[in-house]
């Protein structure tokens, strides 16, 4: 039933082997005799998986660049909305780079949310060279004084070596006008994703060395334990997750509330 329960919360096999394994050796050790008791020897074992994994976003330059990426589908132009709110509301003067060029809707979209917050985009016309919209940014955001620049990028499928070198090529722009790495690169995960997830951090991170994740669409129906295999796994930070549709539903990742939500 332990393992089934854990499974189903999208924990790797690997993990959930290694918990019953620990929780029969410690059974009379720990005195563990209730099924509350084995309840809360599970969510311990995952709380220290986690807890070493919590991360804040780093913004300790001007301008600071959080470069985002991701496939398709994992709500990666919405979660950039939501972390353009969530700084903005922080006190930082925020700027948006449409450099997702490949589909005319990613632009329009991200167009869109930047009139709603009142943060200004810079875009060029679908086709463009991703770098070269990177590029215009950093240089307004020197100009002009803005505290961070939010990168939007095209929804990579990890299996297309050509867009990988793309995203390594924004990457050494940032660097080749900064003199350093962007701050931060964020992978945006589906939480509905499932084991599917793990490739997809492997991949981002031998590509752009990935310095942080937001899990996004947790709900009532997924409860995002892949990110448990995850931190286990790699060892990427968890910054942020996605609770909702709204801007606000964004968050500051806490190990030990995110545990208790898998098991509510």
């Amino acid at each position: 039933e332990i393992e089934e329960l854990l499974i189903s919360f999208d924990i790797s096999y690997d993990i959930t082997n290694q918990i019953i394994k620990d929780l029969r050796k410690n059974l009379n050790s720990k005195n563990i005799k209730t099924k509350e008791e084995v309840i809360e020897f599970i969510k311990n074992k995952i709380y220290s998986i986690l807890k070493p994994r919590e991360g804040e976003v780093n913004l300790n330059s001007k301008p600071s660049v959080i470069l985002v990426v991701g496939v398709n589908g994992t709500g990666k132009t919405t979660t950039i909305a939501k972390l353009g709110y969530y700084l903005k509301n922080s006190g930082y003067k925020v700027l948006f780079c449409a450099g997702d060029t490949f589909r005319a809707a990613a632009i329009e979209q991200l167009e869109n949310w930047g009139n709603r917050l009142q943060i200004p985009v810079v875009k060029q016309k679908q086709g463009s060279d991703p770098s070269g919209v990177v590029y215009d940014s950093i240089n307004i955001a020197i100009s002009k004084g803005y505290d961070v620049v939010i990168i939007d990028t095209a929804g990579r499928l990890h299996t297309k070596e050509n867009l990988m070198e793309e995203l390594k090529k924004i990457k050494r722009t940032v660097e080749k006008l900064l003199n350093r790495e962007p701050n931060e690169v964020l992978l945006v995960l589906d939480a509905l994703t499932g084991q599917n997830a793990i490739n997809q951090a492997k991949y981002f991170k031998e590509a752009t060395n990935i310095t942080g994740i937001i899990l996004t669409k947790l709900d009532s129906t997924a409860k995002g334990g892949i990110i448990v295999s995850i931190a286990e796994k790699f060892g990427i930070p968890i910054k942020f997750i996605g609770t909702g549709e709204k801007v606000e539903d964004l968050e500051v990742f806490d190990a030990d509330k995110f545990v208790s939500a898998i098991f509510d």
